[in-house]
C-alpha cells in the first residue's frame, strides 16, 4: 500500500512538473515591444549682437537661457549694461539678442582714414584694419572669429617661444588653429 501511494504521488508530481514546463515554455502572447528613437528637437537659433566680443548667430538646445547666449558670444564687454537684461529669460528661435552698452560707452564708427597710395600707386586702406599677429594683445586675438581666449594665449605663447611670425599662414602651427579657422581669419590678420 505504501508503494502504491509513493507511485501515485510520483505520478502526480510528474503531471504537475509537466504542466509547469508546458506553461513556462509556451510562446508569449501579444505584440513584441519595439523601441523607438527618442524624438530630437530642432535647435534654437539666436542672433547675438551688441556689447559682446564675438557677435553672431548661435544655436542652442531648447530651454537655453540668455546667459547661455552671452557665454557663447564670449561673455560681456566691460562697457556692457546688464541692468536691463533678464539673464534667466528663455531664448526663442529666431530671436535677436541685443546686449546694450552703458550710456556713453557705445562704440562709434571712427572717421574713415584717408586712403594713401601704396607702392603701386593704388589706394590701399586694408592694412589699417588688420590685426598684426606679432603685436596683438590677447583681447585683440580673442576678437577674431574662431579664436577664443585659450587659443589667443597659445598664439602669444607660440610667438614668445618661436619669435615673430614670418607669414600669416604660420599661425596654423599654433595648436588649435587648423585650415578651417585660418580661412576664417586670413583676411583679418597681418604680420
Amino acid at each position: 500500500m505504501k508503494n502504491a501511494l509513493y507511485v501515485l504521488l510520483g505520478v502526480m508530481a510528474g503531471f504537475v512538473l509537466a504542466g509547469v514546463l508546458v506553461f513556462v515554455s509556451r510562446a508569449p502572447a501579444g505584440q513584441p515591444i519595439v523601441l523607438q528613437p527618442a524624438p530630437t528637437k530642432a535647435p534654437v537659433a539666436v542672433h547675438v549682437i551688441g556689447a559682446v566680443p564675438r557677435p553672431g548667430l548661435y544655436e542652442f538646445a531648447e530651454g537655453a537661457r540668455v546667459q547661455d547666449a552671452i557665454d557663447a558670444a564670449g561673455g560681456l564687454l566691460a562697457s556692457a549694461s546688464v541692468d536691463s537684461i533678464n539673464l534667466a529669460a528663455l531664448l526663442a528661435d529666431g530671436q535677436q539678442l541685443n546686449i546694450p552698452y552703458r550710456e556713453g560707452a557705445a562704440p562709434t564708427e571712427p572717421p574713415a582714414a584717408p586712403e594713401l597710395p601704396n607702392s603701386s600707386g593704388q589706394n590701399d586702406n586694408s592694412q589699417n584694419d588688420l590685426i598684426n599677429i606679432n603685436t596683438a594683445t590677447k583681447e585683440e586675438l580673442d576678437a577674431l572669429p574662431g579664436i577664443g581666449p585659450t587659443t589667443a594665449q597659445r598664439i602669444i605663447d607660440y610667438r614668445t617661444a618661436n619669435g615673430p611670425f614670418e607669414a600669416i599662414d604660420e599661425i596654423m602651427n599654433v595648436s588649435g588653429i587648423g585650415p578651417a579657422t585660418f580661412d576664417e581669419i586670413k583676411d583679418l590678420i597681418t604680420v
